[in-house]
């Protein structure tokens, strides 16, 4: 072969390495932990076993709140269309169930596969329906909240209506308040005062605060 179709042939093949790099699905980790800023070398092992060439992780703490998942949406956006996030279980991906199908929705609309690190979950192996199960979900859970917001009111309504206590600590009357007065001056405990009253120690002691304070 002449000399100058290997260099051209060469300079070819050199053109096409990084296209073939490009076209190997990235393969990514998620892990969120509990109570521990490192993998145990177990699970490390077993994401690098499955093929991950990158592992994010989450970790509970104090600084985030429990629906919170920083180092998902740093996943999430590095990954691209045929690429792969690996979880050890689904419960990782949200804090409720609506919650985990939602991403996992929006993961394949962004041709993004999901797979479970024992196997038996894989987005590749679910068919167009994924989508209408998820807004059905979604649906029902709006219709759930709209349901209970209606009893609340409604719940409040009627206690107002009836007089009846809307929560908090309940008021206790004067002529009550009065007579605990009296029975401290008197010299009497607090357990005596709960005998012959009727009220919590807790709240005789508030009573017995409130005077002194305002003396």
């Amino acid at each position: 072969m002449p000399r100058f179709f290997v260099k051209e042939k060469q300079a070819f093949l050199a053109q096409r390495k990084p296209f073939l790099r490009d076209a190997r699905p990235k393969i990514f980790g998620y892990e969120r932990l509990s109570n521990s800023l490192e993998l145990s070398a177990g699970h490390f092992e077993a994401f690098k076993q499955f093929g991950c060439s990158k592992i994010f992780q989450d970790a509970l703490n104090g600084s985030i709140e429990p629906n919170e998942r920083p180092q998902l949406k740093l996943a999430l956006d590095a990954l691209e269309k045929g690429d792969v996030l690996v979880v050890p279980k689904l419960n990782r991906l949200g804090y409720t169930k609506l919650e985990v199908l939602t991403f996992i929705h929006q993961s394949q609309l962004k041709g993004i596969s999901i797979r479970t690190l024992d196997g038996l979950f894989d987005t590749d192996n679910f068919d167009g329906q994924f989508g209408m199960v998820v807004v059905f979900l979604r649906a029902l859970a709006e219709f759930d909240k709209s349901i209970a917001k209606e009893r609340l009111i409604e719940s409040v309504v009627r206690r107002r209506e009836s007089g009846g206590n809307l929560g908090g600590r309940p008021k206790t009357s004067v002529a009550k308040e009065r007579l605990v007065h009296r029975l401290r001056e008197e010299g009497n405990s607090y357990r005596n005062i709960r005998d012959q009253t009727g009220l919590a120690i807790s709240t005789i002691r508030r009573i017995v605060l409130e005077k002194s304070r305002l003396n």
